[in-house]
């Protein structure tokens, strides 16, 4: 039997389980932000396992900013729909 390669999926658990005791050190308000940031790299899972990177925190940190810039964008359309009004 050959070996098997962890998922991105598996490595994103282990970056995040690594990461673990920064979290624990965080006020309770910036643990829930730190979830929502790793929550932003799962969904994006799919894609970051297409692409395989060698590094798996570069994916985490593209899917982070991805999902931050859809974020300002929408909140830009929604201020430009205000001053609009």
């Amino acid at each position: 039997m050959g070996r098997t390669n962890p998922t991105y999926r598996d490595r994103l658990a282990a970056v995040e389980d690594d990461w673990g005791s920064f979290r624990r050190a965080l006020r309770r308000a910036d643990q829930r932000r730190f979830d929502r940031l790793f929550g932003y790299a799962r969904d994006r899972a799919d894609a970051a396992g297409n692409h395989n990177h060698a590094d798996p925190l570069a994916a985490v940190w593209l899917s982070i900013a991805l999902e931050q810039e859809r974020r300002i964008a929408e909140l830009e359309s929604r201020l430009d729909r205000l001053a609009d009004a």
